[in-house]
């Protein structure tokens, strides 16, 4: 597990989970941000962690960092929402523990015969990270973000984290 990490798990005031992630280490505008993205996420191969609401434990295998950093869902993101998915890099863990409202979906691709026999799953996230004042000195609010966390369920009966999608940030009042 990554050390020094500086994530906390909140509850809002309509008690939904999200993961405050205190620290910008991304600032995911280059290619050379998504390969220091995709080597952070090297450091979470092997682990593994447990999903709260359904007790499901979900494992890192070896393709996960390339995914996350190389998808096409993320060659698609730009400005501020590729940043938050960078971002969110640090909080892996914590992410996984609050996955919500799992929706299962039949594998549709050949190249996913063998590592997602079982298809997919789908949970729902959310995480805030911190918008700094002009001089970059002080937070003054958090911008909260919603995303899909991505499950292959291989013929191995483990489910393996496969990618974070559909980052989008919340229209609602930041958190302050």
């Amino acid at each position: 597990m990554i050390e020094n990490r500086n994530v906390n798990i909140l509850t809002d005031a309509d008690g939904k989970k999200l993961v405050l992630i205190n620290d910008i280490l991304f600032k995911a505008k280059v290619r050379d941000d998504w390969t220091a993205v995709e080597k952070y996420l090297k450091e979470y191969i092997g682990d593994s962690y447990e999903i709260e609401e359904t007790f499901e434990k979900i494992y890192i295998s070896v393709d996960f960092p390339d995914e996350y950093a190389s998808s096409e869902s993320r060659i698609a993101l730009k400005g501020a929402v590729a940043k938050a998915k960078a971002n969110a890099a640090q909080a892996i863990p914590e992410l996984i523990k609050i996955a919500a409202n799992p929706k299962h979906e039949a594998n549709r691709k050949e190249k996913h015969k063998t590592d997602a026999e079982y298809g997919w799953y789908r949970y729902n996230i959310r995480f805030a990270l911190p918008v700094y004042d002009d001089k970059m000195e002080k937070v003054t609010r958090h911008n909260i973000y919603s995303a899909s966390m991505l499950v292959r369920h291989a013929n191995d009966g483990r489910k393996y984290l496969y990618d974070i999608l559909a980052v989008k940030k919340e229209t609602s009042s930041p958190l302050e």
